[in-house]
């Protein structure tokens, strides 16, 4: 499989328009004021369906030929890329199977069928969540949009930093870091994509949640590292079982580095989006913003991009932020 290339992002944003919405790039002035940075927050909680995963899935799908798109598609997701895949299905008239965790939060669950999608469940600690979805594309020639190691993908999620790096131009500030949620590592292989091409100067950095921190590890190891069992659940966004392998030989070779968060941090980022910035953000989009307010990132005297990735939180989970 070939690797997505800057111009691959680029034609990607051309695609994509009419089909996404063009989130806003926030500022806060306590946020400024806590960190001693200038901070530009791109919230995709304001995406359609609640997140950035929309962009890959839907770059994806809109270059299916017409075999593929008789068959309908496929995908295996913890909630919010199946949400993704099954609105653009349903934008495009396609079917949409997604294969889905059991103990997938339900507002996930809910939306993906909403979309119209056909959800089939499955054993997070048991089953093999890439051979159901690959199995069922063999049988029925489905499409197989998997949720971040396919080039198409990582070039429509790249199109997020294309967004954040042209309004920070147009406010006259440049990029010095831009902190990005990893999970398997689709989006931050994008965006890396998309500054080596816009903004090079700027540092990428992943963060991972604690029990999580697969490619912070790979990063310092060279080599791809899976996550030790018994990890937190919280972020479930962000519980791929180790980075993928278009995504790490992307992020290997253009990221700065990774920081690692905790859950105690990541519910206090989630309360501060809440109380401050008036968004609803989910603990796997929280961890950006978690690095900021923890110190875990030197931000003094810079302009730092973070992204908020997604806003689908379970409201119990979002009541135990606020409470803590």
């Amino acid at each position: 499989m070939l690797q997505p290339s800057f111009e691959d992002v680029a034609a990607a944003g051309t695609r994509l328009a009419g089909h996404i919405l063009r989130t806003p790039m926030l500022r806060n002035e306590a946020l400024d004021a806590r960190t001693g940075a200038t901070v530009l927050l791109k919230a995709e909680p304001l995406q359609r369906t609640g997140s950035f995963k929309l962009r890959g899935a839907t770059n994806a799908i809109l270059q299916l030929g017409p075999d593929a798109r008789r068959a309908g598609v496929v995908t295996h997701s913890s909630g919010n890329h199946g949400q993704a895949t099954a609105c653009a299905a349903a934008a495009q008239g396609l079917t949409a199977r997604v294969y889905m965790p059991a103990d997938a939060p339900r507002i996930k669950a809910d939306s993906t069928r909403a979309w119209g999608a056909e959800i089939v469940t499955y054993d997070r600690t048991r089953d093999d969540r890439e051979a159901l979805s690959a199995g069922f594309a063999a049988r029925t020639g489905a499409a197989l949009i998997p949720p971040f190691d396919h080039p198409h993908v990582i070039a429509g999620q790249g199109t997020l930093a294309l967004e954040l790096a042209a309004d920070a131009e147009k406010a006259g500030l440049r990029l010095d870091a831009l902190l990005v949620c990893t999970g398997g590592g689709g989006l931050i292989a994008g965006c890396a994509l998309a500054m080596a091409g816009v903004s090079p100067a700027t540092q990428v950095f992943a963060v991972e949640p604690a029990g999580w921190d697969d490619t912070t590890r790979s990063l310092a190891a060279g080599q791809r590292l899976a996550n030790p069992p018994g990890g937190s659940g919280l972020c479930d966004a962000l519980m791929a079982p180790m980075p993928g392998e278009l995504t790490f030989a992307i992020n290997r070779d253009h990221l700065a580095g990774g920081i690692v968060v905790t859950d105690a941090e990541v519910l206090a980022a989630i309360a501060f989006a809440f109380r401050h910035l008036k968004l609803v953000v989910e603990p796997g989009g929280a961890v950006c913003l978690a690095a900021l307010l923890a110190g875990k990132f030197a931000a003094k005297g810079k302009v730092v991009g973070v992204v908020i990735s997604g806003g689908n939180v379970d409201p119990a989970v979002f009541g135990r932020a606020l409470a803590a």
